[in-house]
């Protein structure tokens, strides 16, 4: 079977903290890999929003995204993602109308259910939005992002017909971690965003999952930058971590990561007080290192091409600050541009009829 790669490779920024580094330093740095990005070639750059945790010190990917666009002039800058439970939709599409129009067209908007954080409680918006909201939430975007005027009369959203100032015709991406969310999104013509948690198996069935819902979409693309790339512009993220051998990248990311994992991820503390979530970091590298691109060029390239070919991808996302350290982030953008994306990009090559599996599973 050949494939020609052509694929679309973007960066994700989550923009962990170490313990002994400033957060707002974290966040100049972040910028500051979005326009190494830019020069190493990427397509885009994504940027991740989190709350009240040293996990990832953006709490507002719309405005960081605002400041990156301002930074670059050619790479497409989304986020991956900004959560709507936690927010007015109407107020994003307002924020997503304006970097849309001042960058030219190079905002892509990705959204998310979130989960049921503490955030709830700070913002106001309870557990109810979380739990039966987000629906209703995304509709009320898709219809202030594709039409001159937007009304609600819902349970969670009440308003008289306004018009939307600057209007914008964008389509948003959504990220999918469970059944109902896929079904949702397929339902609405909506692009999926996949997680760094699952493998190519996992990812795969989740994209089968959508085509048994899939509607045509609902919003015209003229300007989202996510289609024609694989499966109705689906997005994955993955871990990419790249070094001299795949031995010593994992290893590195083995020795790295737990240090801002274990602090950070205790910062997902649940609205009800259960406290907060455990998760073993040594696991979850180990689990990160198994099924992305971690390893030399050659094995990063192999391993990307694999899951293209075993989901039918063409749009990854690499996360890229797997040490939290600020100079192996570039170092790491500069050579996955210079010694991965030549290959993928515009790249073809053939893959015997039955494969598709992860390179050395048979």
């Amino acid at each position: 079977m050949v494939y020609n790669w052509g694929m679309r490779l973007g960066i994700f920024l989550i923009a962990p903290c170490l313990p002994d580094r400033s957060p707002g330093t974290v966040l100049a740095q972040t910028v500051d890999a979005v326009a190494a990005a830019e020069a190493a070639g990427f397509d885009d750059a994504w940027i991740a929003e989190h709350h009240f945790m040293t996990y990832g010190v953006c709490p507002s990917a719309t405005v960081l995204a605002g400041v990156a666009l301002g930074r670059t002039t050619r790479i497409a800058v989304g986020t991956a993602v900004a959560t709507l439970s936690t927010r007015h939709p109407v107020a994003l599409a307002e924020q997503a109308a304006v970097l849309h129009h001042a960058s030219g067209g190079r905002f892509l908007l990705g959204v998310g259910r979130g989960g049921p954080w503490r955030d709830l409680e700070v913002f106001g918006t309870g557990l109810p939005r979380f739990e039966r909201g987000f629906a209703e939430g995304l509709d009320l975007l898709c219809t202030a992002l594709s039409r001159p005027e937007v009304a609600a009369d819902g349970e969670f959203f009440r308003f008289r017909p306004v018009p939307m100032m600057p209007p914008a015709r964008l389509r948003p991406l959504v990220a999918c971690t469970s059944a109902d969310t896929v079904r949702l999104t397929a339902e609405r013509g909506l692009p999926m965003l996949l997680g760094m948690h699952i493998d190519d198996a996992e990812k795969a069935a989740m994209i089968e999952e959508y085509g048994r819902y899939a509607a045509a979409p609902s919003v015209p693309a003229a300007s989202d930058g996510l289609d024609g790339l694989g499966v109705s512009g689906h997005v994955a993220a993955v871990m990419a971590h790249v070094a001299d051998s795949t031995a010593a990248a994992v290893r590195e990311l083995r020795a790295e990561m737990p240090r801002w994992l274990e602090p950070g991820l205790a910062g997902y503390v649940r609205v009800d007080g259960a406290g907060p979530v455990r998760t073993d970091p040594a696991s979850y590298v180990e689990r990160l290192c198994a099924i992305h691109p971690v390893g030399s060029p050659e094995h990063c390239v192999e391993v990307m091409r694999a899951t293209a070919g075993a989901t039918g991808l063409r749009h990854l996302i690499l996360m890229v600050q797997g040490t939290a350290r600020h100079e192996r982030t570039l170092e790491n953008i500069a050579r996955l541009g210079a010694e991965v994306l030549p290959r993928l990009h515009g790249h073809s090559s053939t893959i015997p009829q039955g494969r598709g599996t992860r390179p050395g599973t048979g």
